[in-house]
C-alpha cells in the first residue's frame, strides 16, 4: 500500500487558493487505486474541509502540522495541545518581538485563523492586532492551545529568526515555518512526520512507500519520513534540500505531474 502526504498551501493548492481539476482527478485515481491519501497540512481542519473536493473524498487529515489527526469520517484519533505554561511563556516573547500572534484552539482561532486575512495588507493586519486580549482566550471553558502562529510584517521578515533564537533550547516546543513570514509553534509531540507514521499505527496500516509533497519549512519533517519526499518548484532552496526531487510549481499541478512521473501513468 502507497501513501501520499500531501502539503495544501504551495503544493495542492494553486496561488488563487483552489484545487485545480487535475489534481483532484488525480488525488480521486489514487484513492480508486487503493492507495493512502492524506492531507497533511499547517491549517486547522475547518479551512481544509471548506475545500469540496477533500469533502468529496472522505480523506484523513493531519492539520495543524501534526496536532490533530482525523479519520476519512471526521473522527478525532490523536490531538497533542500545548501546556498552558508553555503557552504563557511564549505569547509575550513573540508580542516582545513584535510579531503578530494567532493562537489556534480546539474552539477556533483568535483573533483570527490565517487564511481568513489573508488577503489583507500589513497595515491592515496591524489594526487588527494592535489592541486584541489574548487573556480572554484562557478564560474559556475547556480550551486547548494547539498552535500559536506567528507572523512578520513583509519589511521585517527578520523577526521571524529572532523569535527562532529567542526560544531555541529555552522553551519547550516544535516550531517550523510554512512561509518566509512567520513561524509555527506547536507541541513537541506534534509535526508532520510524526503525525504520518503515528497516523499509520493508529490506523494499523503498513505502507510500502510514503510519498511526501510539500513546499514549507514545517514540510521538513514529514520529507525526513518519507521513502520519496516531492519539492515544489515554488519551494525556497532550504526546503528543496531535503527533496528527493523537485517537480513542477503549484500553479502548473505539480503535484499531478509528480505522481504521473513517479507512477509511469
Amino acid at each position: 500500500m502507497k501513501c501520499f502526504s500531501i502539503d495544501l498551501d504551495g503544493t495542492l493548492l494553486n496561488s488563487n487558493q483552489e484545487i485545480s481539476q487535475e489534481n483532484y482527478k488525480t488525488l480521486k485515481y489514487l484513492k480508486e487505486q487503493g492507495h493512502g491519501v492524506i492531507i497533511n497540512t499547517g491549517r486547522a481542519v475547518e479551512d481544509v474541509i471548506k475545500y469540496e473536493e477533500i469533502k468529496q473524498l472522505k480523506l484523513p487529515i493531519i492539520s495543524i502540522n501534526g496536532t490533530v489527526l482525523y479519520s476519512d469520517s471526521g473522527e478525532v484519533l490523536y490531538e497533542a495541545s500545548l501546556p498552558v505554561d508553555v503557552y504563557k511563556q511564549l505569547l509575550p516573547i513573540l508580542q516582545e518581538i513584535g510579531l503578530w500572534v494567532m493562537v489556534y484552539t480546539n474552539q477556533g482561532g483568535f483573533p483570527f485563523r490565517n487564511p481568513e486575512i489573508q488577503d489583507k495588507s500589513d497595515d491592515e493586519k496591524e489594526a487588527f492586532f494592535r489592541n486584541y486580549n489574548y487573556d480572554q482566550i484562557l478564560e474559556k471553558d475547556d480550551i486547548k492551545i494547539y498552535k500559536l502562529m506567528a507572523v512578520a510584517r513583509q519589511d521585517k521578515l527578520e523577526l521571524v529568526d529572532k523569535a527562532k533564537r529567542a526560544v531555541a533550547g529555552k522553551i519547550d516546543v516544535s516550531y517550523a515555518s510554512s512561509h518566509p513570514s512567520n513561524v509555527e509553534f506547536t507541541s513537541v509531540e506534534a509535526n508532520k512526520g510524526t503525525a504520518l507514521i503515528r497516523y499509520q499505527n493508529i490506523m494499523n496500516l503498513q505502507f510500502d512507500e510514503i510519498y511526501a509533497f510539500g513546499d514549507g519549512g514545517n514540510d521538513v519533517e514529514q520529507f525526513k519520513v518519507a521513502t520519496t519526499a516531492v519539492a515544489m518548484a515554488n519551494a525556497p532552496d532550504d526546503v528543496k534540500k531535503y527533496a528527493h526531487l523537485t517537480t513542477k510549481t503549484n500553479d502548473e499541478h505539480g503535484f499531478t505531474y509528480a505522481v504521473k512521473e513517479l507512477l509511469k501513468i
